[in-house]
């Protein structure tokens, strides 16, 4: 099964947002014009997806000249570009995570903000009762968290950071990295909550005598 991949302007293959399928897509420029939020958009590309032939329609938002357009936004379908949440997802969690998923389209800082939030409640989840991102996230630290894990957390946080903060990321920074963030709360969701829950119920299936004997062998002192 591929990954997902967020659509994105003149992207030559991602997963499609109506047959989900990860597929590579036809571009080609329009002469149509959409009635969006009270006026015409009139600079529309149409790209078709080579898996399910049906249409997406994007609006270009920067053009290096009028004949090379540089950026673009999705139009139609209104579908976020961002991943769904984990399913082992907190519900304190998922509430900020859904709220940037539905801005993500049209504010990748106000996602990446959101998504800081979301890191911070998490930290919240897994036992950390600062109101220092931070500090919690070191405090994780000093409680095992893997390097990889303890990165993910340190880059949505400092991203959402600077999100909020003239000068930090330009636009175009933002939009390439704004989807990555989503990936990453999942994997720490992974990592700290549903790896260790399935490991568990694993454990638990074990006849309550063996588990009893392997409590009493990790009980005994070495010699």
């Amino acid at each position: 099964m591929h990954k997902y991949v967020a659509p994105c302007f003149r992207l030559s293959a991602f997963s499609c947002p109506l047959c989900n399928a990860y597929a590579t897509f036809e571009w080609s420029p329009t002469k149509s014009n959409i009635w969006i939020d009270d006026s015409y958009v009139t600079a529309i590309e149409l790209a078709q997806c080579n898996h399910c032939q049906a249409q997406t329609y994007w609006e270009v938002t920067e053009r290096a000249s009028e004949y090379e357009p540089l950026a673009g936004r999705m139009l139609i379908p209104n579908h976020s570009i961002a991943p769904l949440p984990h399913l082992e997802m907190p519900q304190a969690v998922m509430k900020d995570y859904m709220e940037a998923r539905s801005i993500i389209n049209y504010s990748t800082r106000g996602a990446a903000a959101l998504l800081r939030l979301a890191v911070q409640r998490l930290c919240g989840e897994l036992g950390e009762k600062s109101k220092d991102i931070n500090a919690d996230i070191a405090s994780l630290v000093s409680k095992g968290l893997p390097l990889p894990i303890k990165n993910s957390l340190d880059v949505v946080r400092v991203i959402g950071n600077n999100a909020v903060h003239p000068g930090k990321l330009s636009d175009e920074d933002m939009a390439e990295v704004a989807v990555s963030l989503f990936h990453l709360v999942n994997a720490i969701v992974e990592d700290r909550i549903a790896r260790p829950k399935a490991l568990e119920e694993l454990y638990m299936r074990l006849p309550e005598g063996a588990r009893k004997a392997i409590e009493e062998r990790d009980a005994k002192k070495p010699a």
